[in-house]
């Protein structure tokens, strides 16, 4: 990408917040993981500019950044932004999950949970409210250590080192599960996706579980019981 291209993507990026916008939408998120573009600048694994969107991890956020900072702009103070981050490319395999939990440093060379903190306090001041906590997407065989929780430490982690609200996701299919993360002040939301293509009532069956009324649609009402 040239500066032109770049600055198009820019553009494209305020034009669909001011129509998000328009069309009434009350919170916006940054796609910024998973190998996509801004995950493509992010990590030096994919990055191999010798500009100064490449090389130093202050170049490499320096794109996504000016695209957040561009976007802010335009999308009112009161509501608010998200971005959604991948926090590692799991280069290192699940030994990031060990060190996390050991509170010791893992090798470098790639995007890593150090970067991600980093990152999240330069996001935090170009105006994002919350970091969605992803990870993985640039590498295309990286071990991963999937199951229940398993990204959960990671919006621990950037919640308490970058100061910023985080949400967290990966596998999170129970109420009990998801209530639980919040009340050990491990994220401050829950973002669940798959399990409300496998459940479409997931919440009204999540609230029923943790004791809470939620309003029915009004076609709904004579069986919401």
């Amino acid at each position: 990408m040239n500066r032109e291209d770049m600055q198009k993507v820019i553009n494209d990026f305020v034009a669909a917040a001011e129509r998000s916008l328009a069309a009434g939408f009350e919170v916006l998120e940054l796609h910024m993981a998973h190998g996509y573009l801004f995950h493509q600048f992010l990590s030096p694994l994919s990055n191999t500019r010798s500009d100064k969107f490449g090389g130093t991890l202050e170049n490499r956020m320096r794109f996504p950044l000016e695209v957040t900072t561009a976007v802010r702009k335009v999308w009112p103070d009161h509501l608010p932004l998200f971005a959604r981050i991948s926090a590692t490319d799991w280069a290192h395999g699940p030994d990031e999950l060990t060190a996390i939990a050991e509170k010791r440093h893992f090798p470098e060379g790639s995007w890593t949970l150090k970067d991600a903190i980093l990152f999240a306090k330069e996001l935090k001041k170009a105006g994002v409210d919350l970091i969605d906590c992803s990870t993985g997407g640039t590498i295309e065989k990286a071990k991963i250590p999937s199951g229940p929780n398993y990204q959960v430490p990671f919006a621990e982690v950037l919640r308490r080192e970058a100061g910023i609200a985080t949400a967290a996701v990966g596998m999170i299919t129970t109420a009990l599960q998801a209530e639980g993360i919040l009340l050990q002040q491990q994220a401050d939301a829950i973002f669940v996706a798959r399990e409300f293509l496998r459940d479409p009532y997931f919440p009204r069956r999540a609230a029923q579980e943790l004791g809470v009324k939620i309003p029915a649609p009004k076609q709904y009402l004579r069986s919401w019981g």
